[in-house]
């Protein structure tokens, strides 16, 4: 028998993740604070717009994507039901919250996978079958794109620069030992553009820019090590290498030489739904797990912690919403 899977959530993302569902045979319906929209969506799907207890009666499975403030108390009613859920990036809003959603997941044996979606995606795969990373003391990673009125709920750290944050953490493979920040909210009332530098416990150190203010779009990562260096350009699909035994022979540098990679988009999101059924009927590890969420999450709150604790008295703070009703 087919997974059943509902969806929580029929904003931007929620929408997309019902529509992938949906072709795969999947989805159990959709649910929505704004009822209107629920309709909208599971019309375009080919499903129900049900209420929370309906949807969870007929799922064996949740992807919540509400905004943050809310993912702790769908996270914790899903669990209570027992089913699995992927809930989106960042997994709560708070370190406490998510260690309540990880541990109920783990006491109830469901599984729990968190959006972190580049972990699914071609260019973090090509990044780590390329090697590049190991024994990197200096980590740079940049993301920026134009201002766009969706996802200001959470700050530019929550929204973007969570993804490199994983990133980071998942190469420097250490634990953190000290972050500073400078940033400030600019269109919205959190922090619009950030720019972190995070110090590990094993000596290196990470500098991560993150901005929705920008005037275009830019992604790149660059690695130093001992090893070499290690330059990706997301957007151009280019990876390059520069290590000993590269295969490009550098002149000026006998016996290092450089690698070049580069790499076919696939659908991320469907891999990422794939990587969670796989988990729920085959026992797969869940590569995005609550612990991987918690990490990004801790490291990303610091963060912003670090970056207000920098800002003028007096500076625009957005109240957490309400729970819907």
């Amino acid at each position: 028998m087919a997974l059943r899977i509902g969806v929580i959530g029929t904003g931007h993302f929620g929408r997309f993740h019902a529509l992938k569902l949906a072709a795969r045979g999947t989805l159990s319906g959709v649910h929505d604070a704004d009822p209107a929209r629920a309709k909208a969506v599971a019309a375009e799907c080919g499903t129900q717009a049900r209420d929370v207890a309906g949807l969870l009666a007929g799922s064996d499975a949740l992807i919540i994507t509400v905004p943050t403030a809310f993912h702790h108390a769908y996270a914790l009613q899903a669990i209570a039901a027992g089913r699995h859920l992927l809930v989106e990036k960042p997994i709560a809003a708070t370190v406490a919250q998510a260690e309540a959603i990880i541990r109920g997941a783990r006491d109830r044996g469901l599984v729990l996978q968190v959006g972190h979606i580049e972990r699914y995606s071609a260019a973090i795969r090509t990044l780590r079958e390329s090697g590049a990373g190991q024994g990197a003391l200096s980590l740079e990673a940049t993301r920026v794109a134009p201002f766009r009125p969706r996802s200001l709920d959470v700050s530019v750290v929550l929204d973007l620069m969570i993804h490199d944050i994983d990133l980071i953490l998942s190469l420097a493979r250490s634990p953190l030992a000290g972050v500073a920040a400078v940033g400030r909210p600019v269109m919205s009332d959190h922090l619009d553009f950030v720019v972190a530098q995070l110090r590990f416990a094993s000596g290196a150190a990470a500098t991560v820019t993150a901005s929705r203010i920008s005037l275009g779009l830019e992604r790149r990562l660059r690695l130093l090590g001992p090893g070499g260096e290690t330059r990706v350009d997301f957007l151009a699909r280019s990876l390059e290498r520069l290590r000993p035994g590269g295969a490009e022979p550098v002149a000026a540098m006998p016996g290092w030489g450089i690698d070049r990679a580069t790499w076919t988009e696939h659908d991320s999101l469907e891999a990422e739904q794939a990587a969670f059924m796989a988990s729920i009927e085959a026992g797969a590890p869940v590569e995005a797990s609550g612990e991987v969420g918690l990490r990004a999450l801790d490291a990303a709150l610091r963060i912003e912690q670090a970056a207000a604790a920098g800002q003028a008295p007096g500076a625009a703070r957005r109240a957490a919403p309400r729970l819907p009703d």
